[in-house]
């Protein structure tokens, strides 16, 4: 019987360039069967390009790819698809005049006598997936007629049409209601108990708590951790996502994340401090890596070790987090 820590997919070293941007720097990942293993960071961390390798799309300039234990080398997506790879990109790719069925068997359709097209047997293949999985979508409708909830739950069966027994997810809830997002997670829990293995992408602390066995956090193109769900929180994970920062961004931020206050800092000269009396629970992983990286300046790096202050124009860039 197979030691279910065993990885089925493993990552190692992967390096990734492009001109003027190091994508992925020797990152190492690894997928058990039947988990889910997030893949957490900001925008631009190097979650989608790390995945984009996996799939096919990318090259990667160094290390590789072991599938079962064995050296895989994916020049194209059909490679990856044929090895049970499949992959839910955040911006869908269907063809809206058509059906669902025809969507879906697209490329891999059934045909009867080895010329026609076998309408009927496709039909019948996709109902019987969807109701297998619970999706209730209805393999006559017109993909342009359904909401945006089900045309994801079209491309995950498309991957399951096609075998796949790892499924990556892009940034899924983007697109989601709250509502949609919630039967996302549950579809996800009956894929993981039928024994399919789930990378999910995401920059969403609370979402990543909610679905994920194991997360893997990336900045800046470095895996910085991985860690199990067990015992992980939003606050141990912003950390995560803000670490390798200077001594001064640290000083300033503080475990706690305190929030920021206005505070006056000469004539006519208003500062933004950090207020160390108010401590609250809050998801910093975006607005908290701005701050860092405003804080950890060449042109501030000495002000901020001593004060801890930012000018008002920066602190512009913060207005949105949360």
């Amino acid at each position: 019987m197979a030691d279910p820590d065993t990885p089925v997919l493993e990552l190692r070293g992967i390096t990734k360039r492009f001109p003027g941007v190091l994508a992925n720097d020797r990152v190492d990942f690894d997928l058990r069967r039947g988990e889910v293993h997030a893949l957490l960071g900001e925008n631009g961390a190097g979650k989608s390009t790390l995945m984009n390798i996996l799939y096919g799309l990318y090259r990667p300039d160094d290390g590789e790819i072991l599938l079962n234990g064995a050296p895989a080398d994916f020049t194209s997506p059909h490679g990856a698809i044929a090895a049970g790879i499949g992959m839910v990109h955040q911006h869908f790719m269907l063809i809206p005049v058509m059906t669902v069925a025809e969507n879906i068997v697209l490329a891999a359709e059934p045909r009867r006598n080895g010329v026609l097209l076998d309408t009927a047997a496709a039909e019948r293949r996709v109902r019987e997936l969807a109701d297998q999985f619970k999706f209730h979508i209805d393999p006559h409708a017109k993909v342009q007629a359904i909401t945006v909830g089900q045309q994801q739950r079209v491309e995950i069966l498309k991957a399951l049409y096609r075998g796949a027994d790892i499924l990556i997810l892009d940034e899924p809830t983007a697109v989601l209601t709250p509502q949609e997002a919630v039967e996302l997670f549950e579809i996800l829990k009956r894929l993981v108990a039928d024994g399919m293995s789930v990378i999910f992408i995401s920059h969403k602390l609370n979402e990543v708590l909610d679905v994920a066995d194991r997360i893997t956090v990336l900045r800046r193109g470095e895996k910085v951790d991985t860690v199990p769900r067990e015992g992980a929180t939003e606050r141990s994970l912003a950390t995560l996502i803000a670490t390798r920062r200077s001594a001064a961004c640290h000083h300033a931020i503080g475990a706690d994340y305190s929030i920021l206050c206005s505070a006056c800092d000469g004539p006519g000269e208003t500062r933004v401090g950090v207020d160390r009396s108010r401590r609250e629970n809050q998801t910093l992983s975006s607005g908290l890596s701005r701050l860092c990286r405003i804080l950890t300046a060449a042109s501030w790096r000495e002000r901020c070790r001593t004060k801890g202050w930012l000018t008002p124009s920066s602190f512009v860039a913060l207005r949105h987090w949360n």
